[in-house]
């Protein structure tokens, strides 16, 4: 195993840093901000803020986190950027030669008044036969703590699938993983934060002057494949990298809404 898969499998995260020049990170800002304006012209909800008592407490209040799913479906600046050697390079040291998309989300947390999140995992969301599932935070912007950065707890994605750790809804299980308590993972534009989808996460409000911008890429390993009793969500099967093990002629043919 190499470096980046030894820590990976130690605690739960990579931080890549540079993945993405600044030359690059200047173009894919500027087709960010475009998706940005779109969406803001479109009359669709699209503040992502969690609701609850937990959100409450984290000061969630009249905060807001602009959001749309698949980001490569409004820009093809935003396809070839998932499809960029150093980026799948990282992804190949972690889980392999085979990489498949499951969605990519844009996620922009207003200054002074960007939403949190509160701690959770992702399994969840979308669970897969292999577990293999891991996401990507590609920064836009810088993200300090006070921005609102990804906090996590390290090697907690050792603990597996945990009942009822969507975040939606506190327990006794999150309540013994505090968000003040969890380490943030400060990065500057163009560095990718990778994570497994078991590992507890969650980010604070942004109350800095500054606007945090990234988009996620959710993808999993080429012999994965999403479990049939999944809830539904978007899920694209492009083959970034390698080859699709799983794929079938009733799932190519499939008709998206």
């Amino acid at each position: 195993m190499n470096t980046t898969s030894n820590f990976y499998a130690e605690h739960g995260y990579w931080v890549a840093r540079g993945v993405f020049s600044p030359d690059e990170v200047r173009v894919l800002e500027q087709d960010f901000d475009r998706v940005v304006g779109q969406l803001q012209q479109s009359n669709e909800e699209i503040n992502a803020r969690w609701r609850g008592p937990e959100m409450e407490r984290l000061g969630a209040a009249n905060t807001v986190v602009l959001h749309t799913h698949n980001v490569h479906h409004y820009s093809a600046v935003w396809l070839r950027a998932i499809q960029q050697t150093a980026f799948l390079d990282v992804v190949e040291a972690i889980f392999g030669p085979d990489i498949i998309l499951h969605h990519t989300k844009l996620f922009q947390k207003p200054a002074e008044h960007g939403a949190p999140f509160p701690v959770h995992q992702d399994w969840t969301y979308f669970p897969t036969e292999n577990d293999s599932m891991m996401a990507a935070i590609i920064h836009v912007s810088g993200a300090t703590d006070a921005m609102g950065c990804v906090r996590v707890y390290p090697g907690s994605h050792k603990l597996g699938r945990v009942p009822r750790t969507s975040g939606q809804k506190q327990n006794e299980f999150l309540q013994q993983y505090p968000l003040d308590s969890a380490t943030p993972l400060e990065a500057k534009p163009g560095d990718v934060v990778f994570f497994n989808y078991f590992l507890l996460h969650g980010s604070k409000p942004n109350r800095s002057n500054q606007i945090r911008k990234t988009v996620l890429v959710q993808m999993h390993a080429g012999d994965d494949i999403v479990s049939a009793e999944a809830p539904p969500h978007p899920y694209e099967r492009l083959v970034l990298r390698g080859w699709n093990h799983r794929a079938t002629r009733a799932q190519a043919n499939a008709v998206k809404a």
